[in-house]
Formats: C-alpha cells, structure tokens, sequence
C-alpha cells in the first residue's frame, strides 16, 4: 500500500476464451524510499506515481 495515495490491491478475475472466471490481484508498483516530509528523512513505501510526482516538484 503506498503511503502517500493509499493506492492498494485490486482484485478482480481472470476471464479465459471459455469464460471461466479465476480470482487474481492486481498489485500496485510500489517502491521503499526516502523522502523528505516536514523538514526530516522518512523511509516510506511509494508508489511510482506519487514518487514521479515528488521528484517533479522537489526540482
């Protein structure tokens, strides 16, 4: 789970040619880093996206 978005697991199923339908999850990519958050160094799992969007604005 990433700790800035709250992003998660999705689960859903997997549907083949013969419609069987079989349970699966659909994790998000989500990294360990070290951002700085009000003035100090935290160790934090994020997301790609929001680690993207971090990088952006700290520039």
């Amino acid at each position: 789970m990433c700790d800035i978005c709250g992003k998660k697991n999705q689960t859903g199923c997997n549907v083949s040619h013969s419609k069987r339908h079989t349970h699966r999850i659909w994790a998000p990519n989500v990294h360990s880093a070290v951002l700085v958050v009000d003035g100090s160094k935290k160790r934090l799992k994020v997301c790609t996206r929001c680690l993207r969007t971090y990088q952006k604005h700290t520039q």
